[in-house]
Order: C-alpha cells, then structure tokens, then sequence
C-alpha cells in the first residue's frame, strides 16, 4: 500500500520515485529475465538464443548458464546473512571479554541453553560463558578441514544444534552439509566462473548448500545472539505506517537490519529528549523502516514506518529529520531525495557508503558516542525545516508483533500449561486450522495488486494460520491484519481457534496473521516447524505447511527460500525466477527436487491463483 498523496506531492516537486525509475526501464532484458545472460567473463557477455545461438562463447550452454546464475544470486544472499550475523556474534564476544559497556546481555537463559547445546559449561561466570559461545559461533565462518578430506560430523555448529535428525541425514547424502560459511561461498563463486563447474545439477546442488549456509550461520545463528544481547521478543502492541511521523516532534528513521545500530539510537533519543525541546520539539520520535523496524519494533515497541518501497516517501513526508542507515535494502535515491530537504542521511558502515550522505562510523567500543553524534545532527536537521513542504499522510494502524516461538508457547500454556503445543498441533489435526503458511520477503515494483496484502487475505479466509516476517509484516499491519479485530476476517474455524487462546491471553482474539520478526527471524519460523515435526513424529515435509515469497526481490530472498525448500517446506514464489531459460533447471527446482528433499518450487502470478496452488498443496499433504 502506497500514499497517493505523498507520491503526487514527490510529482510535484519534480522527485523520481521507484515507480517512476521502473517504468522507465520498461521493457526490461529477456534474456536477464529469463536466465539466459552470462556475464562471468569478459569475452561477454553471452545470451542464448534457442535455435540460433545455443552456448556462450566458452560453450556453456543455457543450463549451466542459469543454473550458475541461480548460484550466484544465492551466494549473494548467504553474505548478507551471515555478515549480519558475524557483526553481532562480535559483539557478544566484546561482551564476553570485557572490551564494550554499550551492551549487555538481556537473556541469560537463552545464553545458557546454547552453551549446553554446544557442550559448553552452561553454569559460572555469564560473561565467560558469552565468550565461549562467541567463540564456538566464529568457528562457523573460519572451520577448515572438510572440503576434500571430509571428517564425520565436520560441519556448521548451529546447524548441528538445530536442525532435525532427519533433515541431516538427508543433507549429509546429498553432500551438500556445509563446512563454514566464508569456505562455502568463496567455493561456490569460484565454481561458478569461467572454466570452472559446467554440470548444471552440480551447480544446483550448491544452491541448495547455500541455503544451508543462510539458514544456520546467519538466520538462526543471527537471531539466537540478537536475543541472547537485545532479549528474546514478547508480545508487543504498537503502530504502522507513515502517519507514525510527528510534526511537532524530531523524527529519526532507523533503516537497515542490524540491530546492534537502531538499539543505541532508540536508547539515546530517550536519554537526549529533553535536548529535542531545546529546538522547539515537543521531543524525539524514533520510527522504523525494513528489518531495522521490526527489530526495534520486537523489543521496543517502536513504530513500524514503512516497507522497503515506502522509504523514499518518507523523506517525502517532509518531517524525516535523519534517515540513519546500517546495511541492505537501502535505496542509493534517498540521499537524490533528502537533498531535496532538510533530511540530514547518516551511513554508518564503513564498506555501506553513499557519496552524498554524511558518514559516522558506528563500532562497538564507540556506539555510545556515535549515537549520541547522531542524535544531535538530527536536532540540528529539526531546525532547518521547511514547512511548505510537510505533508504526513493520516494512515496508521494498530497492530501487534513479537510473537517469538517463546511468545506463541507461552500463549498456547494458557490453555495447556504442561502441554501446550498440543493446543496448536489437536487445531491442526481437527481440521481447525487447515494449515499454517509462511510468508516472508520483500516488496517488489513490479507485482501488482497488493499481492501480500490479497494472498494473506484469502488464506486467513480458508482457515490458514499465516505467520511470517520482513516486508510482508509491514503490509500485513498496514492492513489491519495484525490486530484483534482482524480474526473476523478469519474462517469460522480459524476464528474459534484464535479467540479461545487470545480470551486465554486476555485479548478478545490473537490476530490472524502472527508477527515474527525480521528478515533473519526466519529462523523462528524454522524452529516452530521443527517444534510441531518433533511432536508429531513426521518429517517436515509432510506437514500442512507452505512458504511463500510472493513480491521477492533481493538475493537474500533467493537464499531463504533455498533454505525453507532444504526443510522440506514446499515454497511458493513470485515473479518467476531468472531460470525458464533452461528446461533442466526449471524441472529440477519444481519436480525433481521433491525426490530430494521432500519440497519444491510453486508459481502463482496473481494473489487468487498462488492461493490455489497453496491450498492444494496443503490439502495434498493432509491427505498424505
């Protein structure tokens, strides 16, 4: 959902949106479209054209080509995971050394629970243990043996302390278990230049490799250490949208995705409120955007602004006194657009840089200091408004979020204090809940139609509990479907299920659509499902359960979903991904691989057909 008014007003005073950069794109490649470009090398780049030109100039032909390019991009996106990851697995080891006072550690329990899982003595001194824990987690970006001398049991930590039994052992087959995760993605690049790799079902093979390295040395691990430091979320009330903005208050937009950035702005813009006054502010507002929105939102109960597509017209709001940015999904417009205004744009990591923003770099021992420089040149932003050109939009939604899988068990106790997951698997079982679907990923230009917002609608409809995170979180509250209310857009039976636990938990209903967090949180949404494959002794792929990335767009959103089809979990995605170029490849990703790993790829180009195929798969496993 987008503000009409904000984006005539961005018209009138000449400002290029993304809307209007990607229709000036139009028509876009066919060749990149559909897989069929190779650019790994400079005799190119090469496309293929069937009956014409059939191989690139080295001879690759279009399976290989595509099936490279498929790797590539989830490589990619392994890397942002796993770098995120990596930042915070640092910090806790600052903490553990006794190197930073800008952090602590908020869950202990949760600290002491991964030490005994990693065969670390759980009990003494917490900020030993933190050490070693950090230690054992680095060890997933830097473990050696293994490539070409495989060791039994010689792969990822957070992988061997997470997933199933049974999944391992399917993976382990495959050969596609992963030593570490820096190791994996250099090999997989270098396998996919030229002269290298040319076996196109190889190739796929380490497509799936990478989702193994996304899923355990970034979401899982990323999201475990962000509880352990930031605390584990629990149920939060708050609001969404741009109407979150206030006029008569400095507003910071914390954007990006490490929390380890937008937890020391929130904590200083309540220390430095009183300085807000000082500029004639009735104080200062601090809002989210993407990832860093929801982090913040989780904890803190901090006002979700907008999605990945509202971050321009927030700046087109007129009140964005400072954007401050960490890293990914940050649109190089904004700093074209806060120059149009007052908005003062702050980069803060040192290799995530933009030529017209101010920079200050944000690190550990320093975060303190940095954030409070940050606060300050946001107060000094406030000043230098012009009140012709603000215009905050009215829209803004209640909602809920920070439903943890801690939070969902502690809910469903209320009904079952010794049991209480049987509340949710006996809702499964008795047809109550038909199903539970994950939706998660971006907001992309080029699908149409409120995709998420239609898509979640029509499944709550059909009685699917639909949980999810990242962008989809922000249309889904946007909509209202985070909300109490919302279950009276429920089926019957889904309705009756929500109100009894929210009656239980004090609420008139749980909402219909479950917040649980950000990008990396998908790891929640992965423990959940090994919760209810655990207690009721099947593997996950033959649970009723679906995923969906129905406006994917980055290249992370390519790594999750390798990693979800790695669980088993059958995934729905939209548009279709740059391979239809090759036959083999397509085959693979929406046959074959359901031999291998018990999933595979569902397409759907409307909100109503993705529906289709997603109730049908799931009536199909109920039925298995």
């Amino acid at each position: 959902m987008l503000n009409k008014e904000l984006m005539d007003k961005a018209k009138r005073e000449n400002i290029s949106l993304f809307l209007d950069r990607f229709k000036s794109q139009q028509p876009q490649c066919p060749f990149g479209l559909s897989g069929a470009c190779c650019k790994n090398c400079f005799a190119g780049p090469c496309r293929i054209i069937p009956g014409k030109e059939e191989r690139g100039i080295c001879g690759a032909n279009q399976d290989v080509i595509a099936a490279r390019n498929l790797l590539r991009a989830a490589v990619a996106g392994a890397t942002c995971h796993s770098d995120h990851a990596r930042e915070v697995v640092l910090t806790l080891l600052k903490i553990g050394e006794g190197k930073t006072s800008a952090y602590k550690i908020k869950d202990e329990n949760k600290l002491r629970i991964l030490a005994k899982k990693l065969k670390i003595k759980s009990s003494g001194s917490i900020k030993k243990i933190a050490k070693l824990v950090a230690l054992e987690a680095l060890e997933d970006f830097r473990r050696q043996e293994g490539l070409y001398h495989k060791k039994e049991g010689n792969y990822l930590n957070w992988l061997k302390i997470t997933a199933l039994p049974e999944r391992i052992k399917v993976w382990k087959k495959l050969g596609i278990l992963p030593i570490n995760s820096d190791l994996e993605t250099s090999h997989a690049l270098h396998q996919t230049t030229m002269g290298n790799d040319a076996d196109p079902n190889n190739l796929l093979l380490s497509v799936l490799r990478m989702g193994l390295v996304d899923g355990y040395s970034g979401l899982h691990l990323a999201t475990d250490i962000q509880d352990i430091i930031f605390g584990t979320p629990s149920l939060v009330k708050s609001k969404t949208d741009l109407g979150t903005l206030k006029e008569d208050h400095v507003n910071i937009v914390v954007h990006g995705h490490v929390p380890i950035l937008s937890q020391k702005i929130v904590e200083w813009s309540r220390k430095l409120n009183n300085e807000a006054k000082k500029v004639g502010a009735k104080g200062i507002n601090v809002v989210g955007m993407c990832c860093s929105g929801i982090e913040v939102l989780m904890r803190l109960g901090i006002p979700m602004a907008g999605h990945v597509l509202q971050q321009e017209l927030a700046i087109v709001t007129g009140v964005a006194d400072a954007v401050v940015v960490d890293i990914q999904c940050i649109y190089p417009s904004l700093q074209d657009i806060s120059s149009c205004y007052h908005t003062k744009l702050i980069s803060t990591i040192d290799y995530v840089r933009f030529p017209k923003a101010e920079h200050i770099s944000f690190t550990i021992e320093d975060a303190n200091k940095s954030a409070k420089q940050i606060i300050k040149e946001a107060l000094k932003a406030y000043k230098k408004r012009d009140k012709s050109k603000i215009l905050i939009p009215k829209d803004k939604c209640e909602m809920y979020g920070g439903f943890s899988v801690e939070t969902i068990i502690d809910a469903l106790s209320k009904l079952n204090k010794n049991n209480p997951l049987k509340v949710l698997v006996d809702a499964i079982k008795k047809g109550d809940i038909l199903g539970v679907v994950a939706i998660v990923g971006c907001r992309n230009p080029k699908v149409k139609d409120d995709f998420h917002e239609k898509l979640t609608e029509i499944l709550i409809k059909n009685n699917i509990l639909v949980v999810g995170t990242g962008c989809w979180a922000y249309a889904a509250a946007q909509t209202g479907l985070m909300t109490p209310e919302a279950s009276k857009k429920a089926g019957l039976k889904l309705r009756s299920f929500l109100e009894k636990v929210g009656k239980a938990n004090g609420l008139e209903s749980l909402p219909p659509c479950l917040h649980m967090g950000s990008c990396v949180d998908n790891s929640r949404v992965g423990n959940l499902v090994n919760a209810l494959a655990n207690y009721m002794k099947i593997p996950i792929y033959k649970l009723p359960i679906v995923a969906s990335a129905p406006e994917y767009m980055t290249e992370k959103a390519v790594a999750i979903a390798v990693w979800a089809l790695s669980l088993g979990v059958t995934t729905h995605i939209n548009p279709v991904p740059p391979v239809t170029s090759s036959k083999l490849v397509t085959k693979v990703l929406t046959r074959d691989l359901e031999n291998m790993v018990g999933s595979k790829i569902l397409l759907g180009n409307t909100p109503e057909e993705s529906a289709r195929v997603i109730i049908k798969t799931i009536k199909e496993k109920r039925n298995s």
